[in-house]
């Protein structure tokens, strides 16, 4: 007869179900604080509910937009700065919801790793809270996935789901014209998109994560980790004020891949580049790569997170009402019957 094995469990296999449970636990407090009206349950079920009549909504059409944060992890994770990236993906998504015209109602998040660190996915799951509270949509639910063998030690990854809403015909680009107005908005950094070509230029530097920031205070590797601006509350009282025919996030690709998303065949967009000035970041990876100004404008947002195509006779007023929601806004060029996106002047 052979002898007896010792039981297996599954913790000894690499997942630990307890863990998981704790890492719930912990954030049920942040996510709680996401609550908004037409919320239906909490975490915890094997789904989630969310009434749009009780959200306000009569004839609603839902718009829906994923995302994730991309090799800007990278830096988060060897540094171990990873309460922003949570922010970044939230950002990601409905940044791009607003476009549409829609107002972002729920989120829900996927972190997947190889062993739970309870502290470390806490901390990430808690700015993703912090992101969807400063967005007014609610997280309603998510997925922890710890995976033996499928991540190294310490990785992690992130991706994430959010579900808007605006009332039928309503949605946006709507009545693009010529000689509209292009409002840009500040970026709060290099945002989430161009990380590969970010680490590269830190490569080429010799710089390390913690050496001092050459275009800013503190670290390098803290700098280039700031998060995505939050453009959606803002942008929504532009477009309830009325005058608003298109949003364009500006994310990969740049003002010259993205602003032509948004406009009508055939027309185009030109833009005064001495417009505003070209943020620090932006000027020490342009020298540092030697990079082209055509380069850095379909790889970076290059200091304009986000562009507004407005009628000309609202520019004013709309300029005023983003002003007021605490957005710096430029006054970027028009609207053009030739299609793409041309600059004038110098970036800078």
């Amino acid at each position: 007869m052979s002898e007896a094995k010792t039981p297996v469990t599954y913790a000894q296999a690499g997942v630990d179900i307890d863990a998981g449970n704790a890492l719930v636990d912990r954030i049920k407090p942040a996510a709680k604080k996401t609550n908004r009206p037409g919320v239906m349950s909490g975490l915890g079920g094997f789904g989630a509910l969310f009434d749009l009549k009780g959200a306000g909504y009569s004839d609603p059409i839902l718009v829906a937009a994923t995302d994730g944060v991309g090799t800007k992890l990278r830096i988060a994770i060897d540094t171990g700065h990873v309460d922003g990236v949570g922010i970044d993906l939230v950002a990601m998504c409905v940044n791009d919801l607003v476009c549409q015209g829609a107002e972002p109602l729920f989120f829900l998040d996927y972190f997947a790793t190889g062993k739970l660190d309870t502290d470390t996915a806490a901390r990430v799951i808690e700015g993703i809270a912090t992101g969807c509270a400063q967005s007014g949509c609610a997280l309603i639910g998510g997925e922890t996935a710890e995976m033996p063998g499928m991540y190294p030690a310490g990785d992690f990854d992130l991706a994430g789901f959010a579900v808007g809403a605006m009332e039928r015909g309503s949605d946006l680009p709507a009545g693009v014209a010529q000689g509209d107005v292009l409002l840009g908005l500040a970026s709060d950094g290099v945002h989430s998109n161009g990380y590969s070509l970010v680490r590269k230029l830190v490569e080429i530097s010799g710089l390390g994560w913690e050496a001092d920031c050459p275009f800013g205070e503190g670290s390098l590797g803290a700098a280039l980790l700031t998060p995505t601006r939050l453009y959606v509350k803002p942008a929504l009282d532009a477009v309830r004020a009325g005058g608003v025919h298109a949003l364009a996030h500006i994310t990969g690709g740049g003002l010259t891949e993205n602003l032509p998303r948004v406009l009508p065949e055939g027309m185009g967009a030109l833009i005064d580049l001495n417009a505003w000035d070209l943020p620090p970041v932006f000027k020490w990876m342009q020298e540092t790569g030697n990079i082209e100004s055509a380069e850095m404008l379909k790889t970076f947002n290059c200091g304009i997170g986000m562009i507004l195509v407005v009628a000309a006779d609202k520019a004013a007023a709309l300029t005023e009402v983003l002003q007021g929601a605490g957005e710096t806004v430029y006054p970027l060029g028009t609207v053009t019957d030739k299609p793409g996106v041309a600059y004038e002047g110098a970036l800078s």
